[in-house]
């Protein structure tokens, strides 16, 4: 989406929600940040979702009806589009990857993450690789050394280069960082052009990539790092609201089955998600669904809170930005919720 029909979008959904930002704008009182959360979603108030894809999961799994009552789902996505709307108080939960939460913190904006997903045997089963441009020998991550390399900072694929040089004892000057967003197909037409050398890609981009451009020599490289953090993340502001907090726990409830629900019906996800939502073909979908793995929703955080530490440290490091707390990032009071959701369902 370019920035002007962004604007576009968050203007329409100010309009249309009603959406101030200010958790105390008709007067009531704040929820703390460190009170229970309300378990009973009230008549009248909305929450605006960033999460297209769990928003096509709740509709094939009949789920939908459920949620409406109190979501409003807005085609946004990913971590610059999700501050941004934050920032025009037009959203109340994006879903993004790990780094958008501590950029949004580093600018400024207060932020929780309220629901972490995972993916079991995550080496084996990872989003990225790395693609490799035509004419480019890399066979090991040593190789990348003097390599020109997409980098985007802020998001996940700018945080995944900066392990895969630290995991390979280089530092950014050791290569040369070109920075391009990742948004699209930016990445694979900047190696297919060899405006970069080596780039993350991540989804059927892999397959195509390797399907178009491998007779030309383009390749792919595992990185051998976890890279499948996944979270939905909150404006304080959201949270503040007791109305809008107990939406936020009743969504990262539907959120939490329908993760599940999408793992144990892979033939309704794929056509209903990768073929008519995406505009992709069977196999692709399949191709997805294969290297996906399962998905891993745990009702204790520390080991997550302890990987979101090192990275904020690496980024820290590397981006001249002031080191905070990965626990900090966390609402701990949703620990459960979307586990205990699932449980219950399973009964």
């Amino acid at each position: 989406m370019s920035r002007k029909r962004l604007y576009a979008a968050l203007a329409l959904l100010a309009l249309v929600t009603g959406c101030s930002g200010n958790a105390s704008a008709d007067g009531a009182a704040k929820l703390s940040l460190d009170a229970a959360l309300p378990t009973t979603v009230p008549d009248g108030p909305k929450i605006v979702v960033g999460d297209p894809t769990t928003e096509v999961a709740l509709k094939l799994s009949g789920q939908y009806d459920k949620v409406s009552k109190y979501v409003q789902f807005a085609n946004l996505s990913g971590g610059p589009q999700t501050t941004e709307a934050f920032r025009a108080h037009a959203l109340d939960v994006g879903s993004v990857a790990e780094i958008p939460p501590i950029h949004a913190t580093w600018t400024g904006l207060h932020v929780k993450i309220v629901a972490s997903k995972f993916r079991k045997d995550p080496l084996n089963h990872p989003i990225y690789q790395l693609g490799i441009a035509p004419g480019t020998t890399v066979k090991t991550l040593s190789d990348l050394r003097g390599k020109k390399i997409a980098y985007s900072p802020g998001q996940a694929q700018g945080a995944l280069v900066l392990k895969v040089l630290q995991k390979a004892g280089l530092t950014k000057e050791d290569v040369k960082l070109v920075e391009l967003p990742s948004t699209g197909d930016v990445y694979v037409n900047a190696l297919a052009a060899k405006q970069v050398e080596v780039a993350p890609i991540g989804g059927v981009q892999i397959k195509r990539y390797l399907a178009k451009y491998s007779k030309d020599g383009a390749t792919t490289i595992p990185h051998g790092i976890r890279d499948d953090a996944g979270h939905l993340y909150v404006p304080t502001e959201s949270l503040e609201d007791s109305g809008k907090a107990a939406a936020i726990r009743a969504y990262v409830a539907a959120w939490g089955v329908a993760q599940i629900w999408i793992d144990t019906h892979p033939k309704e996800w794929i056509q209903g998600y990768y073929v008519k939502d995406q505009g992709l073909t069977e196999s692709d979908g399949q191709w997805l669904v294969d290297n996906a793995g399962h998905p891993d929703i745990s009702a204790d955080w520390s080991d997550a809170i302890q990987r979101q530490q090192a990275t904020i440290e690496l980024l820290a490091k590397e981006t001249g930005n002031k080191v905070i707390q990965a626990k900090d990032l966390y609402d701990l009071r949703f620990q459960a919720v979307a586990a205990d959701a699932i449980k219950a369902g399973a009964k």
